[in-house]
């Protein structure tokens, strides 16, 4: 799955607000209910930043695929295939479709003239697919008080409604509240670099015209560098120098165009040989990646990142540069980040970190206020630190 692909289907006049002005779109606040894990979660007062932090199997992996979820939705209107793909209906519904027959989500998004809501209901199909129970949409002008009616999109629909009234194919609806919902939950993007086995996309040559955005698998990966190579050099000499800063012995990225496609290979400092994907280690492979996606142009963002575990298989050098360069996009793009890693967490803040835990088989969200542990911080003890001496929960 391309992160963003297909984005270009809704034009720029989904981030224009009531008044057709440009607007920026971030996300507010998120309720899930009855998915996998998530009996009752509520995510609110979202920052660019999230850390998500806890023991294996809290759940942070399913918030991941939570927005996944969305981008099926909305980007490719591909609702039915995700829930293939992940198990069918049972394995989305918390405990199963006999003890919980519907999910429900809502998302808020902040724009500078209002906030814009959009919630839908799933519910469990005999064919062990799910159908929308409900969909709806909303917007809450800050200079208008009282509550908005919602608009609804009815129900027994298999794909999500709202991509047709953002195209404007929907009568008496607001259809730029929902160009405004479908542009930013479209630019959600997931990014898991792990696999790295003998037939990773990574590792296979690759078609170079997808070169503009980063896939979420990194299969891609050497035909986004030819660009930068060819058409930006400076932000290509920027991505050699990161990961020189780690893997000492890197000098270049190799890359040639070869009747269309592009294989991924990179020389080594003081000698002509090349080296390529399969000769270079997991953690290498993973870093080019992450480097390269946390220095692209902000047009080649997502508006929303979210990443599972980048830490995997990196050494503390690497995560460390990592974290710092996750924060930096932070200041332009949401994001959204599980970890398993102290040394990671140790880039942000406490208030932007949210534990999870699992109670009574369900998972629950806490969010951490840094002025609760100012005399720790007066003695030195980092947020990573914090964790890992269990005073903000989140270990096993």
């Amino acid at each position: 799955m391309a992160a963003l692909e297909g984005a270009g289907d809704i034009d720029d006049a989904s981030a224009a607000d009531e008044a057709g002005a440009p607007a920026r779109a971030t996300l507010e606040a998120v309720s899930i209910r009855g998915f996998r894990s998530f009996r009752e979660v509520e995510f609110s007062d979202i920052g660019m930043a999230t850390v998500l932090i806890g023991a294996n199997g809290s759940g942070k992996s399913n918030f991941i695929r939570f927005f996944e979820m969305l981008s099926w939705m909305l980007r490719a209107r591909e609702l039915q295939a995700f829930v293939a793909k992940h198990g069918g209906s049972e394995d989305q519904l918390f405990g199963g479709s006999r003890r919980t027959p519907t999910m429900s989500a809502s998302i808020r998004i902040r724009t500078d003239r209002g906030l814009n809501d959009y919630a839908f209901t799933l519910a469990a199909g005999a064919d062990n697919q799910l159908y929308f129970a409900d969909e709806r949409w909303r917007f809450a002008a800050y200079d208008k008080p009282g509550e908005p009616p919602w608009q609804h999109m009815g129900s027994g629909h298999r794909e999500a409604m709202i991509m047709e009234a953002a195209h404007g194919s929907v009568p008496d609806v607001n259809a730029v509240t929902a160009r405004v919902v479908c542009q930013l939950l479209r630019n959600c993007a997931t990014y898991q670099f792990h696999d790295t086995s003998e037939n990773a996309p990574i590792k296979m040559r690759w078609d170079i015209s997808d070169r503009w955005l980063l896939r979420s698998h990194g299969g891609n990966l050497a035909a986004v560098l030819y660009r930068l190579q060819q058409e930006d050099v400076r932000r290509y000499e920027t991505i050699c120098r990161q990961i020189q800063r780690v893997l000492p012995v890197f000098e270049r990225f190799d890359l040639a165009d070869e009747h269309g496609k592009v294989l991924l290979r990179w020389k080594a400092r003081n000698s002509e040989k090349t080296i390529g994907a399969h000769l270079t280690s997991d953690g290498s492979l993973r870093f080019f990646a992450l480097v390269t996606l946390l220095n692209l142009a902000s047009e080649q963002m997502p508006d929303v990142v979210l990443l599972d575990e980048p830490e995997l298989g990196l050494h503390p050098a690497a995560i460390a540069l990592l974290g710092s360069m996750i924060k930096s996009v932070a200041a332009d793009r949401q994001v959204f980040l599980a970890t398993q890693s102290p040394l990671l967490v140790d880039a942000f803040g406490l208030d932007e970190v949210v534990v999870l835990e699992l109670e009574h088989g369900a998972t629950a969200a806490r969010r951490l206020k840094s002025v609760e542990f100012q005399r720790w911080f007066a003695d030195g003890f980092t947020t990573g630190e914090l964790w890992q001496t269990n005073l903000l929960g989140g270990r096993p």
